[in-house]
């Protein structure tokens, strides 16, 4: 199931239900979104919207595979037995989507061999992204990769930026929700920021690691991410040549994933371990 053409079948089902729920959570938009409730801390939000595009996109999977498993943010895991996952961030960026700021995106990948939260710690994907979409509904923007097969954003083919020194990187992140976190963050780009070009914080770590694929920025890294959040950007970054690792250069996961092109990959992680990143 591994091979480019194989990937490439799946791709094609992927992008349609990205597009699909894409284009269902933009038209609740536009009719008026609010809280429905909060998980780890008050600003750690869930709307109604993400929750029903997370069904929709569930019933899209299991209408054409009904044996596949899925793992969403919002929703209990579907236990598959073909081998095949689906894992879902029915809406990445969520405050963004709330205040109706234009970095919010649907990310679907479907991973080979299993899903999320499994041998390589919280975070991780234990097995081979085959396939992944990071659809922006309000952009009209679509990113995709096969593995084997590339990355692109409609007919244009993804490649991140190579040769670049880190003093000149612009480079994105995110924070977290807790205040200790977030606390903790913010001393770690303390001593980042003297070192680069600058910082961008968007708010969706998909759409971020697809900017990175198409060069918009020159690197990206940050602490508590969950799989469904990196899994199909993971993809598509990698596939446009970044390097996507966690800790001490192992599988990405929620203690750490850093991308960027090789060389500058490892100025980064270097730079982060001096300005107190443990991992």
């Amino acid at each position: 199931m591994t091979s480019a053409a194989a990937s490439s079948d799946l791709l094609d089902l992927v992008r349609d239900i990205a597009v699909r729920a894409g284009e269902y959570a933009l038209e609740a938009r536009r009719n008026g979104v609010s809280v429905a409730a909060t998980k780890s801390t008050p600003t750690d939000i869930v709307t109604a919207v993400d929750r029903d595009t997370e069904e929709l996109i569930r019933s899209l999977i299991l209408d054409a595979r009904p044996d596949d498993g899925i793992v969403g943010e919002e929703g209990a895991a579907h236990i598959g037995t073909s081998g095949l996952d689906w894992i879902v961030d029915p809406i990445d960026g969520t405050v963004n989507f709330l205040y109706g700021l234009p970095a919010w995106a649907v990310s679907v990948a479907v991973a080979e061999g299993g899903g999320a939260d499994a041998a390589g710690g919280p975070g991780a994907i234990d097995g081979t992204t085959l396939a992944g979409v990071v659809s922006n509904p309000v952009t009209g923007e679509l990113f995709e990769a096969n593995l084997g097969g590339g990355a692109r954003a409609g007919a244009r083919t993804l490649g991140v930026n190579r040769g670049v020194p880190l003093h000149q990187a612009l480079v994105a992140t995110g924070f977290g929700y807790a205040a200790d976190v977030r606390r903790q963050q913010a001393e770690v780009l303390l001593g980042v920021l003297p070192s680069i070009r600058d910082i961008r914080r968007n708010g969706s770590a998909a759409l971020d690691l697809c900017a990175l694929a198409a060069g918009r920025i020159d690197a990206f890294y940050e602490h508590g991410l969950n799989a469904w959040d990196h899994a199909a950007g993971g993809l598509i970054a990698r596939e446009a040549g970044a390097r996507v690792a966690g800790p001490h250069g192992g599988p990405e996961n929620s203690e750490l994933l850093v991308a960027a092109a090789p060389g500058l990959h490892e100025e980064l992680v270097a730079l982060l371990r001096s300005a107190g990143m443990q991992a």
